[in-house]
């Protein structure tokens, strides 16, 4: 039913515009109809765009998580790492993911920010894709496309076909927007006025500035170099009209990166100033010599028919379009090997900030502008809960300290504070995030999602619950054993003591496969993590045994220390099963495939 709205509106649009087309757009009267063109010009943007974003959409959805896996695989040569750069945002058909994943993989540490520029450098020559399909001018056959996409969008029954016709779908509503365009546009070939305007745009700063800031509004420069292209079929631009705008809509596109990033970590600011430096850099390279530049793309690029403007219109889309793909691969290789120079310019620009000593209640993966990709969103939050598991294990690491010795301790990674402090500061992040990153996942699942990732958004919600529940543990049940094991005059057995401290060990290491595990979602690891508990489970009962045994000898220091003792036996077993249960939830988010 959603996917039959979804096009029953854009249909509304397609009759509405349509019929004010066919009334108006195509008169041969000298006298133009600006209430029907500019009915046909935004209308058929307004279906420009929404066909855009609804193939990124498809795309994104089919190839989201694999594109995720390949460019956080492949960046460790800055080469390399350009030209995966390039393919993951051709395939998705949006640099702003490709910057999300990035940001992303510099947080989890994955990549450092220096081999993220080559990915940056590439993802903008991927970004030139776009133009290059929509300068092929296949707006005659627009129609048979949307029919084939909604086809294999309503009758595939697998989601990955469902995706891809979802593309599709959007690839033909997008060249329906471009006809629109291009026919409403069509009176204003003859309109002087217009054409003068559009002439004084080889002005390289006039069209530097309205390229930056209609790309800045829409947030697509492809969006944007498809709209130039549209003009050029019309022959309303000229080559040097259209290559300032093309320099105008890759600083837009940057600028809205850099809008994107405030609020959001330094990583994610360093990676949109870098976007900014590049290509701020590139254009004050490339304008000074616009005719040579222009006369180079007419020399490499197809020859059109026909003379005056109808020339034009045959030669220009395919030149704007090489315009704005070599302008961007010169870029990349011009630049490609001094990234290591930008990297230490940002790092001056924005270094590094010693951290607040203390209690800081922060996320540091969530960001609201991935959740539209869901396959990221999904992959910060499995951060944020990388960063949970971690805080964990060092409550679990502290937490036996104080049953080994009677001496006052310090927290041994925030010294100001006792060991105690140290732990419930750490409670109290996990209640933090547990709270904010199942709000987080609640959102990703308010989005269209594959049944892959509604499975892995429901699992890790059941994963957050449980951490924060082991966290819980430590806190509320295993520190007031703290206090009553201070008040004893006598310490646990050698043996009680030993057996205490193996346990504690077992169940740690319990926590460094979980970590693992749950780096990859691996199920492989997770069920050896299961068949442990198993084993744990059988040690911890014998070591109960040996512990009734000395009560039996009536060993004064086990008798005294007996409640304390079988308590924080039970407690760590109890950690033992809850990381076997989360160790379940992730074998069960891989029998989705």
């Amino acid at each position: 039913m959603k996917i039959y709205f979804n096009f029953k509106y854009v249909i509304f649009w397609i009759i509405i515009i349509s019929t004010s087309t066919l009334y108006g757009g195509n008169s041969t009267d000298t006298a133009i109809s600006w209430g029907l063109v500019l009915m046909g010009l935004f209308g058929g943007l307004s279906l420009f765009l929404y066909g855009m974003n609804k193939m990124s959409e498809g795309l994104k959805k089919s190839a989201g998580d694999s594109m995720r896996n390949i460019l956080s695989a492949l960046t460790k040569n800055r080469i390399i790492a350009m030209f995966v750069g390039a393919f993951v945002t051709m395939v998705i058909q949006s640099s702003s993911a490709t910057t999300v994943m990035l940001v992303s993989f510099v947080q989890a540490q994955l990549m450092t920010f220096v081999q993220s520029l080559g990915v940056i450098l590439g993802a903008d020559i991927g970004t030139t894709v776009t133009a290059q399909l929509v300068a092929f001018n296949l707006t005659d056959y627009a129609l048979l496309v949307i029919a084939i996409g909604f086809g294999m969008t309503l009758f595939s029954k697998k989601d990955s076909l469902k995706h891809i016709g979802e593309s599709v779908l959007g690839f033909g509503i997008l060249f329906f927007g471009m006809k629109l365009m291009s026919d409403a546009m069509e009176p204003l070939r003859s309109y002087g006025p217009f054409i003068q305007l559009l002439k004084g745009l080889e002005n390289p700063l006039l069209g530097l500035l309205v390229g930056t800031i209609f790309t800045a509004l829409i947030q697509s420069s492809g969006a944007f170099a498809g709209i130039i292209i549209v003009l050029a079929q019309q022959g309303l631009l000229t080559l040097d009209a259209g290559i300032p705008l093309i320099f105008g809509a890759n600083i837009g596109t940057c600028i809205t990166a850099g809008l994107a990033s405030i609020g959001t970590s330094r990583e994610a600011k360093r990676v949109a100033i870098a976007h900014v430096l590049f290509k701020i850099g590139g254009v004050v390279l490339f304008i000074f010599w616009i005719p040579a530049f222009a006369d180079i793309i007419r020399s490499i690029s197809p020859v059109g028919a026909g003379t005056g403007m109808d020339k034009l219109a045959d030669e220009l889309p395919r030149q704007i379009a090489n315009a704005h793909t070599i302008f961007n691969v010169s870029l990349a290789f011009l630049f490609l090997p001094f990234t290591s120079l930008f990297a230490n310019i940002v790092l001056k620009i924005f270094p590094e900030k010693e951290e607040e000593k203390g209690i800081q209640l922060v996320t540091s993966h969530l960001d609201d502008s991935a959740i539209s990709t869901p396959a990221l969103a999904i992959d910060l939050a499995r951060n944020e809960m990388s960063r949970m598991i971690r805080i964990f294990d060092r409550m679990l690491e502290a937490i036996i300290e104080p049953f080994k010795t009677n001496k006052s301790l310090q927290d041994k990674y925030r010294p100001q504070l006792s060991l105690v402090e140290g732990i419930v500061m750490r409670e109290e992040k996990l209640d933090y995030l547990d709270e904010h990153i199942v709000f987080y996942l609640r959102k990703i699942g308010r989005k269209e999602l594959s049944d892959r990732q509604i499975h892995e958004v429901y699992g890790l919600m059941s994963i957050v619950n449980d951490i924060e529940s082991v966290g819980d543990i430590i806190e509320k049940n295993m520190i007031p054993l703290i206090a009553k094991k201070s008040v004893l005059k006598t310490d646990f057995s050698d043996e009680g003591k030993e057996e205490l401290d193996i346990f504690h060990i077992k169940v740690s290491k319990q926590v460094s496969r979980f970590k693992d595990a749950f780096s990859t979602l691996d199920p492989v690891k997770a069920q050896n993590i299961m068949a442990k508990e198993e084993k744990y489970s059988n040690l911890e009962s014998e070591y109960r045994l040996r512990h009734l045994k000395r009560l039996r000898d009536e060993r004064e220091e086990s008798i005294e220390t007996h409640e304390i003792h079988m308590e924080l036996m039970d407690l760590l077993k109890q950690i033992n099963v809850y990381l076997a249960s989360i160790a379940k939830t992730i074998t069960n988010i891989n029998t989705i495939d």
